[in-house]
């Protein structure tokens, strides 16, 4: 979820309920902001907010399903998920690409941190950043193929 979200903010208090139903349905409920957490956003490939998944024994479901807790709670209780193709072996969350995926996220919002404190901060022109960033590109590319 993410916090401006007005689709998120739909949903919160089905979700806060679902969650406190946790114990009795024998599962565990949580949320990640994705603007705190790119990398997960990066990980499970998140292209819609909110976005609901499924995990049982490290198998990723992804649940598409009406957003009313009556429903949350009839994919558990009623095994629905099973039924649910699980994600794709590349696209997984624990797989190597989106580890890498995670990676180019948190890279991003540390690119974008560098650029607000090199122009809100330094008060450096935004043109002087992307000047920076493209010298920089250009010399790690160097030293890399070196």
């Amino acid at each position: 979820y993410a916090p401006w979200c007005p689709a998120c903010q739909q949903i919160e208090l089905t979700w806060e309920s679902f969650a406190k139903e946790s114990e009795r349905l024998h599962i565990t409920v949580g949320k990640v902001d994705v603007t705190q957490e790119p990398g997960l956003s990066g990980r499970f490939f998140v292209t819609t907010l909110p976005t609901i998944y499924h995990a049982h024994d490290g198998v990723f479901r992804r649940y598409r399903g009406s957003r009313t807790l009556e429903d949350l709670q009839g994919y558990v209780l009623e095994r629905k998920w099973e039924a649910v193709e699980p994600v794709a072996g590349w696209k997984s969350p624990s797989s190597i690409m989106m580890h890498g995926m995670a990676g180019l996220f948190r890279l991003s919002g540390w690119i974008s941190k560098i650029h607000s404190y090199l122009t809100d901060t330094l008060g450096i022109h935004a043109w002087i950043s992307y000047a920076i960033f493209i010298l920089a590109t250009l010399l790690i590319g160097l030293f890399l193929g070196l």
